[in-house]
This record gives C-alpha cells, structure tokens and sequence, in this order.
C-alpha cells in the first residue's frame, strides 16, 4: 500500500535525522508545542465537538472529552516530560575484562514506533512527546470516533517540528480510515516500524498480538480487581474501593471485580455496596452474597468475571481468603492492576508475591495506574507483557540499548 510505505519511509528518514538533534531543540518543540495547545484550546475544543457529535456508544463520551480541564492536564504531562533528563546516550553499566577490553551497556532509542489506539485523543499528545523525548518518532493510527480531535493534536505537533528545525515527520498521523490499513501495517511494515503499541479494547489487542509481524509491546485490557481482606481499616477500605470504581469509570485502571472476604459480607461488606449503590453503581453480586443480602441484587456469571466494564458496573464475589482471591484473579485477571485492602503484613506479602500483575497494589486506589502518577510525565500505554517493559510505558522504558566494546588490538587467543 504506497500511502502507508511514503508513510514509513519518511519515519525512517526522519529518524537518522533526529539521531544528529541537540536535546535542547526536542525541549524547545515540547515547551512550543505546550504554549500551542493553549493559544489553540478554542480550536481544540471545536474539532473534538465534532467528535462528541458523532459518536455512536454513549460510553466512548467520558474518553473522548477535550474540555478545557482535560487540556490544561495534557499541557501538564507534556511540562513534565519536557523536564526530564536526556535518556539517549546514557551508561547503564560499565566494567573491565582482565584482556583489558572495556565493555559499557549505553541507552539508544528504539527507533520508529507505530501506535494502534482508540477513544482517548490526548494519547496523541501524550505518545508524540514522550517518542520525540525519547529519540523516537512515532506512526499514530487513532481510532475514526476520534479522527478530529487526534488531527488537530498531530498537527500542531508537527508544526512545532518544523518551526524548530526538526522533520515534522518524527510524528505522522495516518488520516485513512480504512480498516485495512492495519492489517497491512501489522503485516507489510516490519522494514519501517520497530515495535507496535496497540492501546485500546480487548478487541483490537488480540488482533495485533495475533497478526503482527513486528514485536508488539501488549496493552491487554484493564480488569482490575480489589480484594478486601478480614483484617483491614474500614475507612481506608471506603475511600479507596469507591474512589478505584467510581472517579472516572471509563479507563483502564478503574476497578471491575471486587473480592470480599466472607466473613465481611453482613456487616463491612454490606456497607460498600450500599455505598457504591448510593454514588450510582449498578453492582452485582454471586449466590453467596446475594442470599445473605435477601436476593436484592441481579447475579453475576461467569461471563461478568471476564469483563471489563468501563461504566458504573461493579461485580461482586465472596472469598474464603487471600488465597482464594488471588486464585481468582489468576483466572481471570489481565495482568494490569490488582490491589489487595488489609492491615495484615502476611496476606499483604502474599498477595503481592502472588499475583501476575505488571502493578500490585497494597491500600491504594486502582486509578492511580497511570504514567503520570508514577512520575513518568505520561505514558504510551501500561504494558501487561511477561517481559519487560512492564507496567506504564514512559520515556525510560522506550529506549533499548547497545553494548560498546573498546580495547586497544585485543585479540581473542585460539
């Protein structure tokens, strides 16, 4: 497909290119292109309406909003990944060999990463800095609902490249709508892009991770569950249980299963659900909880074990204990975010040891699983991979490097 063939050739181009870049020049496109975003909010705002206007399920809405909040947090993110240190050209480790060869592990950028996402357009501000921050140049292909708003952030983006002596094409945005550009980019476009970030619904993952031919770096979906221990601070076990499910329902770090400890379920128990009710949580619950609570609740099957909601949904299961809970979530957990509610240090290590989570958490909100909260600046995604990068995808964790041996006519004896 020559449209998407131009498309790589220039990254690859505009890559070689942005190896001879001062560092200074990147924080310079950063700081211009955070200053553009906000002489731009009013433009801003009109393309995503657009957006919003035609959206077709009611629950994309939350993700798809640029208000001028949701702005000011981008030029946030953006101010804070303009701050950090160069990490191109670092030595990570260093050592001598008796032979005297001298051996130093030194980062380098990954190079052309090709990003698959749907909904959230301010993953087009987040991923064009943090690759650019990062010595990369980055292919963004957003999902259509967002086509607007994702056009107008890779635009202004790319303007400030430009104005600051940089190739625009370090960031290019895909601007067909046709699904077939996918699966040629996933399966044609290996000699162009190093690595795919696919961000977005189970859907669209396992799609990528099944048919591309270029390493991806997995972003499965966020089914994060809270186990509520028999020792725990119930006030703490409030907060942090209403604010994991219920201040933004609609990311991936939002709390989908809650597991309480049986011996809860009538007193403690009974309060977060009424609670969760009262701040507009549909909750559903398994036999056991129900016929302790009178059947005032619609059951939940296998099949809600299994999903990631996204809206004010919550299912509900009684355990015996941490074992079983962390059972559970080995089931059916995809290794995003788990979190553990106990004042108890031996089921606290347990659980954290236990579970196959890229985050484990101890009495802390789910939605802190996020770049930004890490001290990242932003993220590309939160990797749910076995290996490594692991957890939210930052600029350090977007470099790879290489191995540098010096020695003065060392040879290697027969």
């Amino acid at each position: 497909m020559k449209y998407l063939k131009d498309i790589g050739i220039k990254s690859k181009l505009a890559f070689e290119r942005l190896k001879t870049a001062k560092h200074s020049q990147i924080v310079k496109v950063l700081d211009n292109y955070n200053k553009s975003l906000k002489i731009n909010k009013l433009k801003i705002i009109k393309e995503n309406i657009k957006d919003i206007k035609s959206a077709k399920r009611k629950n994309l809405i939350d993700r798809l909003i640029l208000d001028a909040k949701r702005i000011e947090g981008i030029r946030y993110s953006i101010n804070q990944i303009a701050k950090f240190k160069n990490p191109i050209g670092k030595v990570l480790d260093q050592w001598k060999r008796p032979n005297n060869l001298k051996i130093k592990k030194i980062s380098t950028p990954i190079g052309v990463i090709g990003v698959i996402y749907e909904s959230r357009p301010n993953v087009t501000a987040d991923v064009a800095s943090l690759s650019l921050k990062s010595g990369n140049c980055v292919i963004l292909r957003g999902g259509s609902e967002a086509f607007y708003s994702n056009k107008i952030l890779a635009d202004l983006f790319r303007a400030q490249l430009t104005k600051n002596g940089l190739d625009k094409n370090c960031v290019q945005f895909i601007e067909k709508k046709n699904r077939k550009i996918v699966n040629y980019l996933l399966s044609d476009m290996g000699h162009y892009i190093d690595v795919v970030v696919p961000r977005g619904g189970r859907g669209l993952v396992e799609k990528v991770q099944k048919f591309s031919k270029i390493h991806v770096i997995g972003h499965l979906e966020g089914l994060c569950h809270i186990y509520l221990d028999k020792k725990s601070d119930f006030k703490i076990a409030k907060r942090v249980i209403l604010n994991s499910k219920m201040r933004r329902t609609s990311i991936c770090g939002a709390l989908e299963t809650l597991l309480i400890n049986e011996k809860l379920i009538n007193n403690r128990g009974k309060e977060i659900i009424d609670l969760l009710e009262k701040n507009g949580c549909k909750v559903k619950v398994d036999k056991k909880i129900n016929k302790i609570l009178k059947n005032r609740f619609p059951l939940a099957n296998e099949k809600d074990w299994k999903t990631e909601y996204l809206d004010s949904i919550l299912s509900v299961k009684s355990v015996k204990n941490v074992k079983e809970a962390v059972a559970h979530i080995l089931k059916y957990g995809t290794m995003h975010t788990d979190c553990i509610v106990s004042s108890d240090k031996k089921n606290c290590e347990y659980f954290i040891t236990r579970v196959n989570s890229s985050i484990a958490m101890q009495n802390v909100s789910t939605q802190f699983a996020d770049g930004g909260e890490f001290g990242f600046g932003g993220e590309i995604g939160i990797s749910t991979n076995k290996l490594p990068p692991r957890g939210p995808v930052g600029i350090n964790q977007l470099t790879s490097y290489k191995y540098v041996v010096i020695g003065n006519g060392v040879i290697r004896p027969k």
